[in-house]
C-alpha cells in the first residue's frame, strides 16, 4: 500500500511540477532571448548611427580610402560580421569583406526587402522593419540591421556630387553581427533551468515523499493493524493519532467504534451468561425446592419436641437456620429465572423512589443511615415497568446499606434530565432524552479489580450475607428497559451506580 499510494503521488507531482516548470522555463527563455536580441538590436542601432556620423564627411568629399579604413576600423571588432554600404542601384560600394565590393545584391533578400517592397522604395522606416534575423552561409544565426543613407541638403548642395534634390534614398548602410554569443547565453542558460527542474522536481518529490509518509502512510498503517488486530478479537486495541485532519477523525472513529463493540459484546456476553444462570437456576431450584420443604418441615416439627433435649435442639436450631437459607437462595433463583418481560407503561420515577424509600425507611433509621434526595421536579414519564424499578432501587439502597454497615452514614439519591454521556452511549440513540438516577454511598468502596464482576452471577463480596445474584437482576431489568447502569466506586470513599434510562416518546 505504501508504495501504490507514494509512487501516484510522487507521479503525479513529478508530472505536475515538469509541467509547471517546463512553461516557467520556457516563457523565461523566450523574454530572456528578447532581451538579449534587444539589447543586441540597440546596440548595433548604434554602431550603425555611429558609422554613418563617421563616414558622412568623407563621404562628402569623396575620400573612399578613408570610407574604407573607417568601415574597416569598425569592422574588425569582435562579434561584427561584416560593414557594408549599397548604393540606390543594390552594387555594394563599401565591404569590410574586399570581395564583396562592386557586386550587385538581390533586392528581394534578407538586407533589402524593407526599401523595396512592391519595387516601390520607403522613404523612412521604423526600427522593426530595420533588423532581421537569419541564417548565414555557416548556418549560424546573424542579426541584420540597415540604415538608410538618406538625401541630406549637404549631400545635393555639394559641388562634388550630382544627386537630384529630389532623390530621397542614396544608398543603405548594412551591419550584420553574430549571434553566436546570445546562442551560447541561451544554451548556458537552458542547461541551468534543466538542471533547476531536476533538482525542483526531486526535492518536491522527496518532501511529498516524506510529508505522505508522516502524515497519511504512517497513520493508515496503524490503522490497518489496529483492523487486524480488532478482526482476531482484540477489542481493547487502540489507535494512538493525534492529527486534526481526516485521517484523524477516521483514528478517533474507529476507537470510537472498537469501545461501542466493547461494550457491546460485553453486554451480550452478560446477557448470555444471564441466560444461561437463569435456565440452570430453575432446574436446580426446581429440583431441591421439595426436599427442602421436607427437611424444613420435619426439623421444625422435632424442634418443637425437643424442648427437654437441650443438645438435640440446639442441633435442630441449626438445620432449621441452614435450611431456611437455602431456602431463601432457592426462592432467589427462582426469582432470577422467572424475570418476567417488563410491562411498561408510563411512570413518575420520583414517585417509584419515594415508594422505594418508605419501605427501608425504619431499617435505615435503626442504623443511623440518612437519605440526602435531590429529585429534579417534573420529570419527565418514563415508559418502566414501575415494579421492577422499584426492585432494582431497593437492590441498590441495601447494597449501599451493607457497604455503610453499622457506624452509620449517608446515601444519596439524585435524578436529572440528561444526554446519554460518551462513556455510556454504546448502542443509545443519538440526542435521545434520558433520566439518570444516581445512589451513591460513603461506604467501605469496592476493589478496582471487582467492578468488572460484580453484574456477574453468584459474584458476591459480603460473604455468607449474599447470593451474588442482587445486582445480575438489577443489570438484567435495566437492559431489558433498554437503558445502562455504571458504577463508579473507591476504597474507603464509597460507591455511586449510574443509571440511564429513556424518556418515553410523545404521543
Amino acid at each position: 500500500m505504501q508504495s501504490r499510494i507514494s509512487y501516484k503521488l510522487i507521479a503525479a507531482v513529478g508530472f505536475a511540477a515538469i509541467v509547471i516548470i517546463g512553461i516557467f522555463a520556457y516563457l523565461m527563455l523566450n523574454a530572456h532571448q528578447r532581451q538579449l536580441i534587444a539589447e543586441l538590436e540597440r546596440n548595433a542601432q548604434q554602431l550603425s548611427e555611429t558609422v554613418k556620423s563617421s563616414t558622412k564627411y568623407d563621404m562628402l568629399l569623396n575620400q573612399r580610402e578613408s570610407v574604407h579604413r573607417i568601415i574597416n576600423t569598425i569592422g574588425g571588432q569582435a562579434g561584427i560580421e561584416k560593414v557594408r554600404i549599397f548604393n540606390k542601384e543594390g552594387a555594394i560600394i563599401y565591404s569590410t569583406d574586399s570581395l564583396d565590393t562592386g557586386k550587385m545584391v538581390d533586392k528581394k533578400t534578407e538586407a533589402c526587402y524593407a526599401c523595396h517592397i512592391a519595387d516601390q522604395p520607403l522613404e523612412r522606416l521604423s526600427i522593426s522593419q530595420t533588423t532581421r534575423i537569419f541564417k548565414n552561409d555557416a548556418q549560424a544565426r546573424t542579426l541584420g540591421i540597415i540604415n538608410p543613407i538618406y538625401n541630406e541638403p549637404s549631400c545635393w548642395q555639394s559641388d562634388c556630387h550630382a544627386h537630384a534634390a529630389t532623390q530621397k534614398v542614396l544608398g543603405v548602410l548594412d551591419v550584420t553581427m553574430s549571434l553566436a554569443e546570445v546562442d551560447r547565453g541561451l544554451r548556458a542558460s537552458e542547461m541551468r533551468l534543466l538542471a533547476f527542474a531536476i533538482i525542483a522536481i526531486a526535492a518536491v518529490s522527496l518532501i511529498i515523499y516524506l510529508l505522505v509518509k508522516g502524515m497519511i502512510l504512517k497513520p493508515v498503517q496503524q490503522i490497518v493493524t489496529a483492523t487486524q488486530r480488532v478482526a482476531t478479537g482484540d477489542l481493547s486495541h487502540t489507535i494512538n493519532v493525534h492529527q486534526r485532519d481526516e485521517i484523524g477523525k477516521l483514528a478517533a472513529s474507529f476507537n470510537e467504534m472498537t469501545r461501542k463493540l466493547s461494550e457491546t459484546q460485553r453486554q451480550l456476553y452478560q446477557s448470555d451468561k444471564l441466560a444461561s444462570v437463569g435456565r440452570l437456576a430453575a432446574g436446580v431450584a426446581h429440583e431441591i425446592n421439595n426436599p427442602l420443604t421436607g427437611v424444613l418441615t420435619y426439623s421444625s416439627y422435632l424442634l418443637k419436641r425437643a424442648n427437654g433435649d437441650a443438645e438435640m435442639k440446639d442441633d435442630l436450631e441449626v438445620i432449621v437456620r441452614e435450611t431456611k437459607r437455602c431456602r431463601e437462595i432457592v426462592k432467589g433463583l427462582l426469582d432470577f429465572a422467572r424475570q418476567s418481560p417488563p410491562e411498561k407503561r408510563p411512570n413518575d420515577l420520583n414517585e417509584i423512589i419515594h415508594r422505594a424509600t418508605r419501605i427501608l425507611q425504619n431499617e435505615f433509621a435503626l442504623q443511623h443511615i440518612d437519605i440526602e434526595s435531590h429529585l429534579q421536579p417534573n420529570l419527565p414519564l418514563l415508559q418502566v415497568d414501575g415494579s421492577q424499578i422499584q426492585q432494582v432501587l431497593v437492590n441498590l439502597l441495601m447494597n449501599a446499606h451493607d457497604a455503610i454497615g453499622e457506624n452509620g452514614g449517608t446515601i444519596g439519591l439524585t435524578t436529572e434530565v440528561v444526554e446519554a454521556p460518551d462513556k455510556l452511549a454504546a448502542g443509545l440513540a443519538p440526542g435521545q432524552g434520558y433520566v439518570q438516577i444516581k445512589v451513591s454511598d460513603n461506604g467501605c468502596g469496592i476493589p478496582r479489580e471487582n467492578l468488572a464482576k460484580i453484574f456477574e452471577p453468584f459474584f458476591t463480596t459480603k460473604g455468607q450475607k449474599g447470593n451474588g445474584l442482587g445486582l445480575a437482576m438489577v443489570w438484567g431489568i435495566i437492559e431489558k428497559h433498554d437503558g445502562r447502569i455504571t458504577v463508579e466506586s473507591e476504597v474507603g470513599k464509597g460507591t455511586a451506580f449510574r443509571i440511564l434510562l429513556p424518556v418515553a416518546p410523545v404521543k
